[in-house]
């Protein structure tokens, strides 16, 4: 089986005490992180919004992580992840966010770093580290440190 690469996380794209006036403003925060690393162009923002309001992206233990619509690849220049952290939670649509991780993918990469997200989500322990993580180098550990350990043990 081949290794899974790291998780294209730039700690530029790590921001750890936000705050937003709601779901829609979460994932802005979110685009804009991946647009200051240059990942995508300014129109992928609004493709996330898009995307959200058509299907939500929340998935469970405080987490959503937005991405944008099929329509929006041209937008992307590099696949990227951001993580934004909203230690006041953001109301999303009756759940309670307190993290947002922003994909971006070109093709089909997507499909791929949101398995390699959900593996690390659906560990509760993890899950939680990282919704109380305070430090940008504690979330890149907590992210790539579990995607190198599934390749040493594979």
């Amino acid at each position: 089986m081949p290794e899974t690469a790291p998780l294209p996380l730039d700690p530029r794209a790590i921001r750890l005490n936000a705050s937003a006036d709601g779901r829609d403003d979460a994932i802005r925060q979110c685009g804009e992180a991946l647009l200051a690393v240059g990942a995508v162009e300014e129109a992928y923002i609004d493709t996330m919004i898009e995307r959200e309001r058509s299907i939500s992206t929340y998935v469970g233990e405080g987490v959503a992580i937005p991405h944008g619509t099929l329509a929006a690849k041209e937008a992307v220049r590099h696949d990227a992840i951001s993580v934004v952290r909203f230690p006041d939670g953001v109301d999303w649509d009756g759940d309670r966010v307190t993290v947002c991780i922003g994909i971006a993918a070109r093709g089909n990469g997507h499909v791929a770093l949101l398995a390699q997200l959900a593996e690390i989500l659906m560990e509760p322990d993890q899950a939680q580290a990282l919704r109380e993580a305070t430090e940008v180098a504690e979330v890149v550990r907590l992210l790539q440190s579990n995607i190198n350990e599934e390749d040493e043990s594979q």
